[in-house]
């Protein structure tokens, strides 16, 4: 687990909503949908999983969620978001047909319908629903509720489910367009969530069935209203008019602000662009701005409609862009905008929260190194390490942080002069020596805290260079490492003594970090130079190949191995004379052999 989801997990939210995950290269791989996201995607990174499961897990480089108003909200914004993105871990658990929808026909006698085709003016839809069985289920209600055709009968002749309440496509109903038209709105406020109206009514069926002791029948009415209740949601993920729009939303706290954009496509909410930047002027003003600079990027598709917050000037939006700028007064289409702005004041408080977490990760744990140490605080932090085997190709490395973060531009590599044979104390002696005497010298900065990634012997050196011979007054503490190689106690003080530092600290884990960060730096360096001086060593006695035709060599074929199994004609496609080849091939032979 990297740190930025280590740190994007301690501040998830406790609301329903859609997580996505993506891998290195930003690619989403899954989508999932949550009622409580916090639990949810933590579940990812912690406890054991099936091995579908790690293999997502070891996959996931970033994650981003969007919040949504119920868990039925974020099922259904699950679905879109697969069916756009069509993530390849979905993919594996749910095929790619497409989602039921609950139809209303356009008919002299409109039915009710279950499909998995969308086509316009050919009726109403409502949904998607996550399968076949959950559109089956609010059908059924809905065919309990309102007497839509559902029989075959010609219209002169009722059917069972006439003397059952439940059909009305029958001259005798002496229904109009007009009733047809309201028995419709019905359905859409009722799976909008407005739904009082219905409930109601069966309330009032069902004690006047109780009155004149018709029990069954108030049972009936009874279990409807339960399973009205189950349905109560506003199903916003969805809208029935197939609108391509762009839905803004837009929150500012301390200096900055956070824009949200849903994409909505085909009536379907299936992705969000997300900015986050410092505003200067008003807040409305930069919001403007925003837009304006939003459409003139080529990669955004304007839309047919697009949904502004309530105190944004909506002439000024109109001027900046041709669509048509609607401020959503009520309903559903104001809910959208709502939740754009919801989802843009969580991810302003995460921004917030991660800086914070930040600066107490660098800046936070720098005072408090300072603070256990005793002195002042170390904003400059420089680091060294030996490394060797056997005395061969000695090297030591220092590594430089500033106000608890790398500054990789003040690293420096050194080539070990003086010391012949393993010897740690001395090479620590030489590059410290060297080091300090050129920030003598050139009037460099000083390191506020010198750490000697070694025990108790490195540090006494160094503070002998130090003190004694350059006369610098610079607090130097040891790192040592216990039989597993992890940081284990931090050595300071004069005489030297182990500091208590308490391993779930901020202090603990940056010291950790420039420990790991030498010795990373260090080694790699050691490699770089023994595998050169391995290369060259092998190739120097050779005539005619000059420094420019081995590093030829060495940019195409890496290693000895490589040139030693290579043809002929391949090393002279390197730019060496055939008779030098000749003689590379010979020696690489001969030296094997022997």
């Amino acid at each position: 687990m990297n740190t930025t989801i280590k740190h994007k997990l301690e501040l998830l939210p406790d609301s329903p909503g859609c997580y996505i995950h993506k891998d290195k290269n930003g690619t989403i791989i899954y989508v999932g949908k949550a009622k409580n996201l916090k639990n949810r995607v933590r579940s990812y990174f912690h406890g054991s999983h099936d091995t579908k499961t790690e293999l997502l897990v070891s996959e996931i480089e970033d994650f981003e969620f969007i919040v949504t108003g119920s868990d039925t909200e974020a099922l259904l914004l699950e679905i879109n978001l697969i069916q756009e993105n069509k993530p390849k871990y979905n993919i594996k658990l749910k095929d790619d047909k497409s989602y039921p929808y609950i139809k209303i026909t356009d008919e002299l006698y409109p039915r009710l319908l279950i499909t998995r085709q969308i086509k316009k003016k050919d009726g109403i839809y409502f949904g998607p629903y996550p399968d076949s069985r959950a559109a089956t289920e609010i059908k059924r209600l809905l065919d309990r509720l309102f007497p839509f055709k559902k029989c075959t009968n010609p219209a002169n002749k009722v059917c069972f489910y006439y003397h059952l309440g439940q059909c009305n496509a029958h001259t005798i109903c002496q229904t109009d367009k007009a009733y047809w038209k309201g028995l419709t709105e019905d359905v859409k406020h009722f799976l909008n969530g407005k739904d009082n109206k219905i409930v109601n009514q069966l309330k009032d069926k069902m004690t006047k069935a109780s009155e004149i002791m018709e029990f069954e029948r108030a049972a009936e009415y009874r279990d409807l209203i339960q399973a009205i209740g189950l349905l109560r949601t506003k199903q916003r993920i969805m809208n029935q008019d197939l609108m391509d729009r762009d839905i803004f939303g837009y929150y500012v706290e301390k200096g900055w602000i956070c824009v949200q954009v849903f994409f909505v496509r085909q009536g379907k909410l299936i992705q969000r662009d997300v900015n986050t930047f410092p505003y200067y002027n008003e807040a409305e003003e930069d919001f403007l701005t925003y837009i304006g600079q939003f459409y003139r990027d080529s990669q955004h598709f304007l839309p047919k409609e697009i949904f502004i917050p309530q105190d944004i000037d909506q002439e000024l939006v109109s001027a900046l862009v041709s669509a048509k700028v609607i401020k959503p007064q009520r309903g559903e289409k104001k809910q959208l905008v709502n939740l754009a702005t919801k989802n843009a004041r969580v991810s302003l408080q995460q921004k917030f929260d991660l800086l914070e977490k930040d600066i107490k990760k660098t800046h936070g744990a720098v005072e408090n190194l300072g603070d256990l140490l005793n002195i002042p605080k170390p904003s400059r932090i420089e680091a060294f390490d030996n490394s060797n085997i056997q005395g061969t190709s000695p090297v030591s490395a220092m590594v430089v942080f500033v106000d608890g973060k790398p500054s990789k531009k003040d690293y420096r590599k050194f080539k070990i002069k003086t010391v012949v044979g393993p010897d740690d104390y001395a090479s620590m002696r030489e590059v410290i020596y060297r080091r300090y005497s050129r920030v003598l010298k050139d009037g460099l900065t000083p390191p506020d805290l010198i750490i000697i990634d070694g025990g108790q012997g490195q540090v006494k050196v160094a503070r002998d260079v130090i003190v004694n011979k350059l006369g610098l007054d610079i607090p130097i503490a040891g790192l040592q490492k216990n039989d597993k190689h992890q940081t284990h106690e931090l050595l300071f003080g004069d005489p030297l003594e182990v500091v208590e530092l308490p391993r779930n600290s901020e202090e603990f884990f940056l010291l950790h970090r420039i420990q790991d960060e030498v010795h990373r730096f260090a080694i790699t360096f050691h490699r770089q130079l023994r595998s050169k001086n391995s290369f060259s060593s092998k190739l120097d006695s050779i005539a005619g190949l000059g420094p420019k035709r081995k590093q030829a060599l060495m940019k195409h074929f890496k290693n000895l191995n490589n040139i030693q199994n290579a043809a002929i004609d391949d090393i002279i496609n390197c730019g060496i004379p055939r008779n030098i080849a000749e003689s590379i091939k010979e020696n690489l032979m001969t030296r094997d052999e022997n």
